[in-house]
């Protein structure tokens, strides 16, 4: 295993693992994840350790603030996978894909003030278990507009399962 060094020399074109732990804040194992998914790239050296470009420290900052605000990685990967010659991002390409997210996130956002505001009430799964169901949900008239919690859902954001 390698030592971690916060210190890593900022006139260095490539940085281990450790280092690149060190500099972004994330996990050694989140990134060998992150590679597997195919979302970082290293090089071996001869001793079979990976070495990452030091642009890679933006390459991670972007996946964990697009994740930060909730964006699935399966996005993020195909928003990377538009950059040419698997560059980092640029400050104009990321505008270019957090624009293309924002609507999503309005959803989001939508859903989540949703949730806050209706938590105590009936959220019309169909259980009529709760006796403000009974008056908000009469014999689960919601049911006929889809499955799963139809008062707290959002145009455009799928139930889980779904």
């Amino acid at each position: 295993m390698e030592a971690v060094n916060p210190n890593v020399p900022w006139d260095r074109d490539e940085l281990t693992v450790g280092d690149l732990a060190a500099r972004s804040g994330v996990s050694v194992s989140a990134l060998h994840f992150y590679e597997r998914k195919g979302l970082i790239a290293s090089r071996r050296t001869s001793g079979n350790q990976r070495r990452y470009r030091r642009e890679t420290l933006r390459r991670v900052a972007f996946i964990r603030v697009s994740q930060r605000v909730g964006i699935p990685l399966a996005d993020i990967g195909a928003a990377l996978d538009t950059l040419p010659g698997d560059r980092t991002p640029t400050a104009k390409d990321w505008r270019r894909i957090s624009q293309a997210w924002h609507d999503d996130l309005d959803a989001r956002i939508e859903q989540l003030s949703r949730l806050r505001d209706h938590l105590t009430d009936c959220i019309g799964c169909g259980c009529l278990s709760l006796r403000r169901c009974a008056l908000t949900n009469p014999h689960d008239e919601l049911a006929e507009t889809g499955p799963g919690p139809r008062t707290l859902l959002v145009d455009g954001l799928e139930p889980d399962g779904a």
